[in-house]
């Protein structure tokens, strides 16, 4: 899996970042592409999850599922679910880390799926789905890119 829209340095290009939780950015979704999945693939899902965020738990910035088999690449609002994020809106929310954190991990995943649908509704909420995309898992990809403010 790879995105035009990465760095270098795998940061987040500041367009990239929330406009929300104090920053005001564009909140833009980055590009994926990817090749080689399995041939047995239903489905797709893609998702972010940031593990440094301070809730204890993690946060969940992205989730969609359902998307086609026939797939090679994905930008938020394409075909599939978009699922709820750990804010409670659907779709892409960017980065926005605490200032004076650490840098923070975002972990964004391609996962293909044994199944043509979860069968899910938009609003189940991001752990409940990750959950349900836990036994359908046959290939993944990933990408880490990193975030932090001042």
């Amino acid at each position: 899996m790879t995105s035009p829209d990465e760095t270098s340095d795998r940061t987040f290009p500041a367009d990239f970042y929330a406009n929300a939780f104090g920053c005001t950015a564009a909140n833009h979704a980055p590009h994926l592409q990817w090749s080689g999945a399995p041939a047995a693939a239903k489905s797709f899902a893609v998702t972010m999850f940031d593990p440094d965020a301070p809730s204890g738990a993690g946060f969940w910035h992205w989730m969609n599922w359902d998307i086609p088999a026939t797939a090679t690449a994905f930008t938020a609002g394409a075909a599939g679910i978009a699922g709820l994020n750990d804010a409670g809106i659907p779709n892409y929310v960017g980065p926005c880390p605490p200032s004076g954190d650490g840098p923070h991990h975002y972990q964004i995943s391609v996962l293909a799926l044994d199944t043509p649908s979860l069968g899910l509704p938009a609003a189940t909420t991001p752990t409940v789905a990750a959950f349900s995309m836990g036994s359908h898992i046959i290939g993944v990809a990933h990408l880490t890119l990193v975030a932090q403010r001042p």
